[in-house]
């Protein structure tokens, strides 16, 4: 596909003009050194300088609450009628990580029993990427797991090489939107000005835990009795912050309601967290990982190695959310080095 330019004084432009075809959620302040997806209509609401946000953009996709069907039992016969809500829309400014985020996603739902909802819901999202030319902060662990340069994923990629954006057309959604705009093309001095811009991030990321990325699975594939899972396990207070603002996690429940006739409801999914005591007690009340050591090491296989086998890809995407918002200070970077000194 095409590159193409945007001078930055015209983004305005650009974010009025998608907002007149579809709604547009971007990145937006909310009090120091936080930030959320929210709808935005002009350039100047949007933060294009930020740490991920507090919840990845995931929730457009899967969101939070999500109602799945309704049923009708009057009548003697029940009568059910799926749900789907799926407004067609934009979300800017989506980090590499969090593109990660959704390709690990998209994986998952697209097994069979596909996630039909999933699916038609992603297909009326237009995914406009934005480079990160530095670190977000000390969190941040992308270079470990690859995702720090773009990797698909995308419509439409941004990347800042000085007085203007270069535009990476990746799909035919975001051609069409290019072309609808009447964007420039890029020329050769933008294309090597793009060139300077990705080798110097070979210097400003670098591995962040001193372990090769590829030695990872055979650290894990040690650590199954690491007492690093115990150390883990007894600061952590169970809250599933962690799981909660993960790209790539996906665990729901699904509940049925009953309204007062107690003959019509909805059944309704919601996220869920491993690290909930509940969540792996089974009938008959037998609790499979009841200790939160147990439930730490599952969260961490579940991104370093079970997918790793399965798909051959990390499931952490590098984006540092778990560490920021975890009550108990328990930092990833910081178990990681643990678990592999221990293995060495």
């Amino acid at each position: 596909m095409n590159y193409h330019i945007l001078q930055k004084d015209n983004l305005n432009c650009f974010i009025k003009s998608l907002a007149k075809q579809m709604k547009v959620y971007a990145p937006v302040a909310k009090g120091y050194n936080n930030f959320a997806f929210e709808e935005v209509t002009e350039a100047e609401q949007i933060s294009m300088d930020y740490i991920p946000t507090i919840l990845p953009p995931k929730k457009y996709f899967m969101p939070p609450r999500e109602k799945m069907l309704d049923f009708d039992l009057n009548g003697g016969k029940p009568q059910d009628k799926a749900v789907l809500e799926a407004e067609k829309l934009a979300v800017f400014a989506v980090h590499t990580c969090d593109l990660a985020g959704i390709q690990c996603l998209n994986m998952v739902f697209s097994e069979r029993p596909r996630d039909y909802n999933y699916l038609l819901r992603k297909e009326n999202i237009v995914i406009i990427g934005l480079e990160c030319n530095k670190y977000c902060d000390g969190n941040a662990s992308c270079a470990l797991v690859g995702n720090h340069y773009p990797n698909g994923g995308y419509d439409l990629f941004f990347t800042d090489i000085g007085d203007k954006w270069i535009i990476h057309v990746n799909t035919q959604k975001g051609e069409e939107l290019v072309e609808g705009m009447g964007l420039g093309k890029a020329s050769v001095a933008d294309m090597t000005a793009l060139g300077k811009v990705r080798e110097a991030k070979k210097e400003a990321f670098g591995n962040e835990i001193g372990v090769e990325p590829k030695k990872l699975t055979e650290v894990f594939a040690k650590g199954m009795d690491s007492k690093v899972w115990h150390d883990v396990g007894s600061r952590c207070v169970s809250c599933g912050n962690c799981t909660n603002v993960c790209p790539t996690c996906y665990c729901f429940d699904m509940t049925d309601s009953i309204n007062l006739d107690m003959k019509t409801g909805s059944r309704n999914r919601t996220w869920d967290s491993c690290q909930f005591e509940t969540f792996a007690t089974v009938a008959g009340g037998e609790n499979f990982r009841e200790e939160r050591a147990h439930r730490q090491r599952h969260r961490y296989y579940r991104k370093f190695k079970y997918p790793l086998d399965k798909f051959n890809r990390a499931f952490c995407t590098g984006c540092g959310r778990c560490t920021r918002t975890c009550m108990a200070k328990i930092n990833l970077k910081d178990t990681l080095k643990a678990l592999a000194a221990e293995s060495k």
